[in-house]
């Protein structure tokens, strides 16, 4: 009799036990994962980013230093040479002129070269130097070659006529040496020419 009549007291307190213990189970978990502290203090997703950041940047430090660019010779060969002493000019011997890009002894300067070869039968105490001269038109490097090529032209004709090889030497200026430095056909065609120096032996 006496338990009946407790019941219905110790119904509503029962269901708040019960309700209190299921809220407080729930909320134990929460609480230790929040107390939990994070063991670098910052997120766990930032941490890892400054591991891939390394290795970029180390690279280009790592890889070695391109070497100097070395000289070009291209440049070294484009600059004229130094005139050969104790050569000196000479009346005696004309100049002859070339056509453009052209390295062929003309009729005309045969004749000269003629002239010439006979003098230097008459003086063969005398060793000569062949200068190839161009105008300006080119590059330094094309007209440097056709120089040569002038001179040597010039020389293989002298050896024809009779003149020894040992005498005979040459040197190419290409355009760094012109007798008229207008801009001209007129111009240009007294510097497209192969001079010659003198010296005794």
């Amino acid at each position: 009799m006496y338990v009946k009549r407790a019941l219905p007291l110790l119904l509503p307190v029962l269901i708040v036990a019960t309700v209190l213990a299921v809220v407080g189970c729930a909320k134990r978990p929460a609480l230790s994962q929040a107390s939990a502290p994070a063991p670098t203090g910052v997120p766990q997703s930032v941490a890892p980013a400054p591991a891939p950041a390394a290795p970029i940047q180390e690279s280009p430090a790592a890889a070695p230093a391109p070497p100097a660019p070395a000289p070009q010779p291209v440049v070294e060969a484009a600059r004229p040479p130094a005139p050969p002493k104790d050569f000196a000019d000479t009346a005696n011997l004309q100049d002859i002129h070339f056509d453009f890009d052209k390295a062929t002894i003309r009729p005309d300067a045969a004749r000269l070269l003629d002239a010439n070869a006979a003098w230097l039968r008459s003086n063969g105490n005398m060793l000569v130097l062949v200068e190839g001269h161009c105008d300006e038109r080119g590059t330094n490097e094309y007209n440097l070659v056709l120089g040569e090529r002038r001179a040597r032209a010039t020389i293989n004709y002298l050896i024809g006529q009779g003149i020894a090889q040992d005498r005979l030497s040459l040197v190419s200026y290409g355009e760094e040496r012109p007798l008229c430095t207008e801009h001209n056909e007129a111009c240009w065609a007294k510097n497209r020419r192969a001079h010659f120096r003198v010296k005794e032996r």
